[in-house]
């Protein structure tokens, strides 16, 4: 049985203000709490139903700190989902680093005031998928570790690093360092067709508000994503999580 203590910690980890005061965010699943073992990642609790925790293997069992067996009840009020999981599990969050432009060997993502956890976890599962490790958000974004966002990247965060620096020093120590930094605009080269090189910045923007005039200043690659619909109706825009999807999927062609 899960103490209420430990019910009212877990609840108050889907606040940001609290994840960020004790460095610690929360997962739910089965799926993605056994690819967060089998990546080795320490757990500091895992709360289960019996028969999940009876299934972990010994070495799993060494990664967590404390194991609590849980009821379904139980796991409702401590689930951020209408329906919850047979597991869910707090973990610590990793070390801070400042992003640095020296570090960057790849192209990486620039995300300005990206409001929704899915387009941000979306955008992550899809800068896993095609080899991207580096996201680099505008402090105003939806904080990466939001049960939203953990929810949709889908354990795709394992393998990629999200920083908040300020995104505008950022490009600006890009274009000082000779790095391209791309940028999706309606007036821009069709991505299909533009050069588009090994290294850079790609900076996708707001859901309604795309780009600001402040960071279009400082792109100096501009990219559009032709459509071809079988109506002009019904179809305006894509969201920011299936720009990205699409530009990064031409990223990666070209590098391969």
């Amino acid at each position: 049985m899960i103490s209420r203590n430990t019910i009212k910690h877990i609840q108050s980890l889907q606040k940001k203000k609290v994840r960020d005061e004790e460095r610690l965010y929360s997962i739910e699943g089965d799926k993605l709490v056994r690819e967060y073992l089998a990546a080795g990642r320490r757990l500091s609790l895992l709360a289960a139903k019996p028969e999940f925790i009876s299934s972990l293997k010994q070495s799993d069992r060494a990664l967590i700190d404390e194991i609590v067996p849980t009821s379904y009840e139980e796991l409702k009020r401590i689930s951020s989902l209408t329906t919850p999981h047979n597991a869910l599990a707090v973990v610590r969050m990793p070390g801070r680093t400042a992003f640095e432009i020296s570090l960057l060997h790849g192209p990486a993502i620039a995300l300005e005031s990206v409001q929704d956890p899915g387009n941000l976890g979306t955008i992550i599962r899809a800068a896993a998928w095609f080899g991207i490790r580096t996201i680099i958000c505008s402090g105003n974004s939806v904080d990466v570790f939001n049960p939203k966002v953990i929810q949709a990247s889908m354990g795709a965060l394992l393998n990629v690093e999200v920083y908040y620096p300020e995104l505008d020093l950022i490009l600006q120590e890009a274009i000082k360092a000779g790095l391209p930094v791309y940028g999706t605009f309606l007036e821009g080269e069709s991505v299909y067709g533009a050069e588009l090189e090994d290294r850079g910045i790609i900076v996708f923007g707001n859901e309604s508000k795309g780009i600001s005039g402040n960071l279009e200043s400082l792109v100096t690659k501009k990219l559009f994503i032709p459509g071809f619909p079988v109506s002009e109706h019904g179809v305006e825009s894509l969201n920011v999580g299936m720009a990205a999807s699409i530009v990064l999927s031409e990223f990666a062609r070209r590098r391969r």
